[in-house]
This record gives C-alpha cells, structure tokens and sequence, in this order.
C-alpha cells in the first residue's frame, strides 16, 4: 500500500513538472490567443465570427478558441522564422498548414486508409468465418472497436 502511495505522489509530482511544447510556453502565443479569444469568441464577435466561418469547419467541430490557437500558433512561427531561430512545436506537434478543415492532411488520408482497410478485412473475415465459430463474435466485437 505505501509503495501505491509512493508511486501515485511520483507520478502526480511529474505531471506537475512536465511542460507544454516550446510554442505553447511562448508568451507572445499565449498573449496572442487570449487576445484573440476576448476579441472574437465571445458577444457579437462570436456571432460574426459563427457567420464568416464555412460550413465545413463547423461541421468538422473547429471552434473559434481552435481558430485564435491556429492563427496565433502561425504568428509565432513567423516570429520565430524572422528572429532566426527554428520552427517550434504547438501542443505536441509541428505546424501544419490547414487544407480545408484538415490540419494534418497526409495524416488525415493515413487514418481514413487505416480505416478502410480494417473494414475490408471485416469484411473478409465475416464472410471466411462462420458465425458459429469460436470467439466469432468476439473478433468481430474487437475489429470493430479497433477500427474507430
């Protein structure tokens, strides 16, 4: 039980020193998204920002505080760049230009493949195997939960 108590305190004391990614830390992002969050995503801001923002985004769940941290997150690379110094990553990862409403495209393309083919081979399972099989249904069960 003290070990328990021991291990607990050890990892609770690691989360609290464990840092954000360079750009999160970076004051003029963090300024810049609170700027932007009380300029834009609150009153009437919020409104005119719901009506220019395209369907598609929304749908796909972009947020205005999502917008302020991907527009901030592009000044301050260009700081960065113009001072010299190398690209920085933002919430654990690199910037990546968006295309439509994907931020990571290729990763996006990657994942929907993945996906595509787990549901081939479910497919090609079901078919190959009778449902009276062994642990039929628990194959089925899993393939489809591994592949969300």
């Amino acid at each position: 039980m003290a070990g328990r108590a021991a291990r607990l305190v050890l990892l609770a004391g690691a989360a609290a020193v464990a840092s954000g990614s360079q750009g999160d830390r970076e004051p003029v992002y963090r300024d810049c998204v609170l700027q932007c969050e009380e300029r834009n995503c609150s009153g009437g801001a919020l409104k005119h920002f719901r009506s220019r923002q395209p369907i598609y985004m929304s749908l796909a769940g972009w947020t205005c505080p999502d917008d302020c941290k991907y527009e901030c997150m592009w000044v301050t690379v260009g700081l960065y760049l113009q001072e010299g110094h190398k690209v920085p990553q933002f919430h654990g990862k690199w910037p990546f230009s968006r295309f439509l409403f994907f931020q990571e495209p290729a990763s996006a393309m990657a994942s929907f493949l993945n996906g595509l083919a787990s549901l081939v081979m479910l497919c090609r399972y079901r078919t190959s195997v009778p449902a009276s099989s062994p642990m039929y249904h628990t194959c089925v069960a899993f393939a489809w939960l591994s592949g969300r």
